[in-house]
């Protein structure tokens, strides 16, 4: 897939679901930023091109599987298709106008040439999944469930965990549909995404 198809996969599956007021103009931000184009990470999962916004997409789909597998065909009784969708879709704003395309030494076949590279710079060091609730905030009101899941989809990765692992496991033992989320996070990154070297 091109940077343009996976552009529109992902508006196509954010205009099937999400119809909360401030989502138009999320997207009208969006827009404005490098969301559609930037990389998912640098050095690991999907760190090309149009990789965060195909990471989004991979995750909404193992999302909704996790959910089918856990509570049926009637799993929108237990999570709405739209939360869903604007946690899975959303979950990663935070990686917007982060990395910059620098160039490094690399040596191939003996001899050394410059290699494009993802540069991470943070302007706005806020965290990582409180950043995505932050953004998210900005333009429409999150649920508790959805802001909980995005707020802790790394899991045991997440800095704030490394002193004190309680108040994650709270938020799972609470909020279950955060728990599958960091799960489908997960699962997409390891099993569904490349690393370009």
């Amino acid at each position: 897939m091109n940077v343009d198809e996976i552009k529109q996969e992902f508006l196509d599956i954010f205009y099937d679901n999400v119809e909360r007021d401030g989502a138009e103009a999320l997207l009208e931000y969006l827009e404005k930023t490098d969301f559609f184009t930037a990389p998912a990470s640098g050095r690991r999962h999907s760190n090309f091109e149009g990789g965060l916004c195909l990471h989004s997409i991979n995750v909404w789909k193992r999302f909704v599987k996790l959910l089918q597998n856990e509570y049926g065909d009637n799993w929108t009784d237990t999570i709405s298709a739209e939360s869903v969708a604007i946690i899975a879709l959303l979950h990663d704003i935070c990686k917007v106008n982060t990395y910059t395309v620098e160039m490094r030494n690399v040596k191939v076949d003996g001899e050394w040439v410059q290699k494009p590279y993802y540069k991470y710079f943070d302007t706005l060091p806020y965290g990582h999944g409180e950043k995505s609730v932050y953004m998210i905030s900005g333009f429409m009101r999150l649920t508790r469930e959805e802001a909980m899941a995005i707020n802790w989809h790394m899991g045991a990765f997440d800095a704030r965990c490394t002193s004190n692992m309680s108040i994650m496991q709270n938020v799972f033992y609470k909020f279950p549909v955060a728990f599958l989320f960091h799960i489908a996070d997960y699962m997409a990154t390891y099993l569904d995404e490349k690393i370009v070297e």
